[in-house]
C-alpha cells in the first residue's frame, strides 16, 4: 500500500501535469486572439514568466490571472522578439529548400539549430533578468544555451522522445502539451543556470556595500566619513596621531599615567577616517 508521502507525490505530479496543460491552452488562446503575429510574443513571455516563478521560486499563483498579467507586462518587446525570430527562421528555412549547393544547406542547418536554441531561452531570459535591450537578451539566450550545452542537449532529447511518443500513441495530447512540454523542459534548465549564476554573484560580491555615515562629536559639528559597513577596523594609528584622551599618551591633560590633569574637551574638528578600499 502507498504511504501518505506517496500519495502526496502523486498529487503533486498530477497537479503539475494539470498546470502545464492549462498553461499550454492559455498560450494557444492568447496566440489565436492576437492573430498569431501579435499574440505569439506576449503568450510566450507569459508562459516563460509563469514557469520561471514556479520552478525557480516555488510560486504558484492562480494560473489564468498570473498568465494574463504577464502577457500584458511587456507586449511590444516580446512581440518584437517574436518577429525577429520568425523573420530569421523564414530566411533560414527558405535557404534550406532553395539553396543549390549542399554546403549552403549545411550552413543554414547549423543556423537553424542556433536559432532554435535562441528562441528556447530568450523568453526565460526576459522573464528572469533585467537586461535592457533586445540584442542583449538575444545574446544572453545564446550564451545560456551553448554555455550549458549538456543540459540543452539532454532537454532537447527528452522533449523529442516525448513528442514522438505522443505523436505515435496519443496524438490528441499534443494539443494539450505541444508547447507546454518544451517550455517546461526549458524552465528546468534555466532554473539550474540562474541559481548557479545567483550563487556565483553572491560569492563574488563584496562583503558589504559602501555607505556614508555622519558622526557627531559632543559640542562639535558633524563629520561625514566613508565607512564600509561590517568591514574590518583599520590597523595602526589614526592619521592625526593618537587621541589626546587615549590611555598611554603622556603629557599635560592627557589623562594618562603620571598626569593628574583632567583631559581637555574633545576638539571640534578631526580628520575623517577612511577604511581600506575607499577613496578619500
Amino acid at each position: 500500500m502507498f504511504s501518505f508521502e506517496g500519495f502526496v507525490r502523486i498529487n503533486t505530479f498530477l497537479v503539475a501535469v494539470y498546470r502545464v496543460a492549462y498553461l499550454n491552452l492559455l498560450w494557444l488562446a492568447t496566440t489565436l486572439l492576437g492573430l498569431g503575429l501579435l499574440g505569439i510574443g506576449p503568450a510566450s513571455y507569459a508562459l516563460a514568466a509563469y514557469l520561471d516563478r514556479w520552478l525557480r521560486c516555488g510560486e504558484t499563483p492562480p494560473v489564468a490571472r498570473a498568465f494574463w498579467r504577464h502577457a500584458r507586462h511587456r507586449p511590444w518587446r516580446s512581440t518584437l522578439v517574436a518577429w525577429i525570430l520568425l523573420a530569421a527562421g523564414g530566411v533560414v528555412v527558405g535557404n534550406l529548400f532553395l539553396a543549390p549547393h549542399w554546403s549552403v544547406r549545411a550552413a543554414n542547418l547549423g543556423a537553424l539549430a542556433v536559432l532554435a536554441v535562441t528562441a528556447s531561452y530568450v523568453y526565460p531570459v526576459m522573464a528572469a533578468t533585467d537586461l535592457p535591450t533586445v540584442p542583449r537578451q538575444l545574446a544572453a539566450a545564446l550564451l545560456i544555451g551553448f554555455g550549458s550545452l549538456h543540459r540543452t542537449v539532454l532537454g532537447a532529447t527528452v522533449v523529442g522522445l516525448t513528442t514522438w511518443l505522443l505523436w505515435q500513441y496519443a496524438l490528441p495530447l499534443l494539443v494539450l502539451f505541444g508547447v507546454g512540454i518544451p517550455a517546461f523542459a526549458t524552465g528546468l534548465v534555466t532554473r539550474q543556470v540562474f541559481r548557479g549564476l545567483t550563487a556565483e554573484s553572491a560569492a563574488d560580491a563584496p562583503r558589504s556595500p559602501l555607505r556614508v555615515q555622519t558622526i557627531r562629536h559632543p559640542g562639535g559639528p558633524g563629520i561625514r566619513t566613508a565607512l564600509r559597513s561590517g568591514g574590518p577596523r583599520p590597523d595602526g594609528p589614526r592619521p592625526d596621531g593618537p587621541r589626546p584622551d587615549s590611555p598611554g599618551s603622556d603629557g599635560p591633560g592627557s589623562g594618562g599615567p603620571g598626569s593628574d590633569d583632567p583631559a581637555p574637551p574633545t576638539p571640534h574638528t578631526a580628520t575623517p577616517h577612511l577604511t581600506e578600499g575607499t577613496a578619500p
